[in-house]
């Protein structure tokens, strides 16, 4: 009976010693992966918040950059800077000769300001013109408010002739044209003196078909001259221009 329990007691050793055997040589690949697998648990916990969950990003760098500024300089800014060599300093003489200019201008406007561009022509005490508005021939048979009338007017005004029966009009100025760009013709055809050098109340014969009345004559080789529907429709305007600028003056009939 001993020997039969030694001989069961060794054959289960033999069942068992197997099973052991083959737990203890079992799968290295498996433990290996399990080690690898461990290892990187480890890694991606050593990883920064935003690789884990990127909503967390925002939050960490929000918090990151509190208390600090950015700022954004356009291209076009910082390029400026090379640019500003290109600027030059004003000479006292320039700076002098501007003053002196400035105040020409200033004393030119102020002795012949243009009711072009701040006083209607109705209500500028230098316009006597007496057929305001247009529309229709005017008692001088030129078209009213236009360029031929009013100095066909200030012709008749210079000779004494301000009511009717007037002396100069269509007729007896550019008889068969009345349009301005006739005029100096016409004066030819009559013999009356046209010049380059212009005198006060003289025609300025412009380009353009247009006439104007000489004012005044500058010093400076400039002229005064007032028109009509030139800088206002049908208006009144005087301006300073250069004699030179002129076609020729028509120096009043005789």
């Amino acid at each position: 009976m001993t020997r039969k329990r030694s001989s069961r007691h060794r054959s289960n050793l033999r069942e068992l010693r197997p099973e052991t055997a083959k737990v203890s040589r079992k799968n290295p690949a498996s433990v290996l992966l399990t080690m690898t697998a461990v290892g990187g648990i480890f890694a991606v916990m050593a990883l920064p918040a935003y690789a884990v969950n990127p909503s967390q990003s925002e939050a960490t760098s929000l918090v990151s950059t509190v208390g600090t500024q950015r700022i954004e300089v356009e291209a076009s800014v910082l390029s400026a800077g090379a640019a500003r060599d290109v600027f030059t300093a004003t000479t006292p003489e320039e700076l002098a000769q501007k003053k002196r200019e400035a105040l020409a201008a200033a004393a030119a406007a102020a002795r012949y300001a243009s009711s072009s561009t701040s006083i209607a022509y109705s209500a500028n005490p230098a316009d006597d013109y007496p057929w305001r508005g247009g529309g229709g021939l005017s008692p001088l048979r030129y078209y009213k408010g236009e360029c031929v009338d009013f100095v066909a007017w200030r012709l008749n005004r210079d000779a004494g002739s301000t009511s009717a029966p007037y002396k100069w009009d269509w007729g007896t100025l550019t008889p068969g044209a009345g349009s301005a760009r006739y005029w100096q013709g016409a004066w030819e055809s009559h013999g009356w003196p046209v010049s380059a050098t212009p005198i006060v109340g003289a025609v300025a014969s412009m380009g353009a078909n247009h006439v104007a009345y000489v004012k005044e004559v500058l010093g400076d080789g400039n002229v005064v001259i007032e028109e009509y529907n030139a800088a206002i429709y049908h208006g009144y305007s005087q301006r300073i221009i250069a004699a030179s600028s002129v076609n020729a003056f028509l120096y009043p009939p005789t």
